[in-house]
């Protein structure tokens, strides 16, 4: 029996890939129901024709509800019955949240906060927030605003620890791979068309992980967490130039074209800052960073003061585990959307062949 048995869940944003795989590790367990909440009907009408036909027997546990996390009404309606909540809605895109920074607020930040005080209203039980590597020394819009979403997480989970009764936490992880926005598909679609993979720039750095580790490092801060704990995966990571050339090797080699930093492009990502790495508990393959639970009585710590064992630097893409091409197509392999991809690829080539 799993600690979901019989449970209701509910995803926020949970039409994109993050919520297709969630969808994918627990639907045929023994979960009682599985909430979709999301703003896209057609993404939501895809979404359940796709498990009535791929999960007969177990799609009648998803129940689909409109609504954007702006609203706190369409918030309040989707919650009555809810035990867990994996709260995913978001804006991701940093050009966008450049060109649009309030858009970005509205949702990360005030979406967030909507969620939290519609979940602690019911009761729910546990609710795990996704934040973004971005949010560590942010430099972009959409990272600022995920750090204030971290921000807020971090009040509410005090708010609801004083009244005892939901447990908040959040995770912060890296670029997930083949997700919406990711790279790698438009590398793809570059290399099929015959045009030279575009890069921003060769050496910078990026974290790689799949999106079942996504769903782990979320499983494992549900089954985990403390209230305002922050979970990080430790995570492998290769430059840009090391990705095209790997994503090269799987689909061919059609070129490269250096076009320049982004709006709001960092060189290199921080998955946790040298503050937050001085007081993080390792867990193997995660990290812990424990809610600051100091009040607003100040003196006491101008007075007293507290010791701390300082880190001399941030947990990076550039300084840890960097794979090499073959590691990276190692990697890519791990991943649904090349799998299929190349399976198109295989399946093409022996309707060619006449097999």
């Amino acid at each position: 029996m799993s600690a979901l048995h019989g449970a209701t869940l509910l995803i926020t944003g949970g039409t994109g890939s993050f919520g297709h795989t969630v969808l994918k590790h627990f639907l045929t367990t023994d979960i009682g129901e599985i909430r979709i909440f999301s703003r896209d009907e057609k993404k939501q009408d895809d979404m359940r024709h796709e498990l009535q036909r791929d999960y007969p027997e177990y799609y009648k546990k998803v129940k689909f509800y409109i609504g954007d996390v702006r609203s706190q009404q369409a918030l309040r309606d989707a919650m009555p019955g809810v035990d867990y909540i994996f709260h995913a809605a978001a804006l991701k895109q940093v050009p966008s949240c450049e060109f649009f920074p309030m858009e970005a607020v509205r949702t990360n930040v005030e979406g967030t906060d909507h969620m939290l005080h519609a979940a602690i209203e019911v009761g729910v039980k546990k609710v795990v927030c996704l934040s973004t590597d971005k949010a560590a020394y942010p430099i972009n819009a959409m990272g600022i605003s995920k750090a204030m979403m971290e921000h807020v997480i971090s009040a509410n989970a005090r708010v609801a620890a004083e009244r005892g009764d939901t447990v908040i936490c959040c995770t912060r992880y890296g670029n997930v791979m083949c997700s919406r926005g990711s790279v790698i598909p438009l590398f793809v679609d570059q290399i099929r068309s015959g045009r030279p993979v575009t890069i921003t720039n060769p050496n910078m750095t990026r974290f790689l992980m799949n999106l079942d580790e996504a769903v782990d490092l979320v499983q494992f801060a549900f089954e985990h967490a403390n209230p305002g704990d922050l979970f990080i995966q430790k995570a492998d990571a290769s430059t840009i130039g090391i990705l095209a050339k790997a994503v090269q090797r799987l689909f061919g080699d059609s070129g490269t074209k250096v076009i320049g930093t982004r709006h709001g492009e960092k060189l290199f990502e921080t998955l946790m800052t040298v503050e937050e790495r001085a007081r993080a508990e390792d867990m193997g393959k995660y990290y812990r960073i424990s809610a600051d639970n100091r009040d607003l009585n100040y003196d006491k710590y101008f007075i007293d003061g507290q010791v701390h064992q300082e880190e001399n630097e941030p947990y990076t893409s550039h300084n840890t585990n960097r794979l090499d091409v073959e590691g990276t197509v190692r990697k890519l392999l791990t991943t649904d959307f090349v799998k299929a991809e190349l399976g198109k690829i295989e399946n093409g080539s022996r309707r060619a062949a006449g097999v």
